[in-house]
């Protein structure tokens, strides 16, 4: 009599509690792969205000990436989420809360606000992304080490360095490179600026 041989492909029948139990493992594992994908390579977020218009608009949402950070810091230009510092929530700001913000000045950096123009180390920046120019002075401040200057790109709305201080580097989340949301606006981010030649104004 010959042998019976079942055909390649062909799985056994493991009955409805081994599948339950292969299923449920395989869950798991994609539940795992996701939290690790969430907590250290990248993240979906809002925007919750206006701070950052004509860049980004409230309600848009966001691909925040965490990987490259690890490997060179905030460059100027970026577009950053960060907890908020400890001056912000000693004034009620949950730590748990993302602020979203472009970095202008970093470590060893002088920012200065004068003339509605923002100067870093004595170089107008232009900036070709903000909704308007800023209409307060801001004097002369030198970055600490470990620390960044950021700022909104709707300059006269937003709740930044100017007004609470240097942010501690080791607050960044990540940085915002792609809005995936709305589907009008889909694309990634700039996040870079350039300097004028010369000390004046451009």
């Amino acid at each position: 009599m010959g042998q019976f041989v079942k055909s390649e492909g062909q799985r056994p029948d493991k009955g409805f509690w081994p599948s339950l139990r292969e299923n449920g493992l395989l869950l798991l594992i994609a539940l795992i792969m996701a939290f690790c994908l969430r907590t250290f390579v990248a993240e979906p977020r809002f925007i919750p205000s206006d701070s950052m218009v004509p860049t980004l608009a409230k309600g848009d949402r966001l691909v925040v990436e965490k990987v490259s950070y690890h490997f060179h810091p905030p460059q100027p230009g970026d577009i950053i989420v960060f907890s908020p510092p400890e001056l912000l929530q000693a004034q009620g700001y949950d730590p748990n809360q993302a602020f979203i913000k472009r970095v202008i000045g970093t470590a060893g950096d002088i920012i200065e606000v004068k003339d509605g123009q923002v100067y870093r180390n004595q170089a107008p920046l232009q900036e070709n992304y903000i909704l308007e120019n800023p209409r307060y002075r801001l004097p002369p401040l030198q970055v600490p080490p470990g620390h960044l200057f950021v700022m909104g790109d709707n300059r006269n709305n937003s709740n930044d360095s100017h007004i609470w201080g240097f942010l501690p580097q080791d607050h960044v989340i990540g940085q915002a490179i792609f809005r995936f949301y709305p589907l009008t606006r889909l694309g990634a981010l700039n996040n870079r600026e350039t300097l004028t030649e010369g000390l004046g104004s451009p």
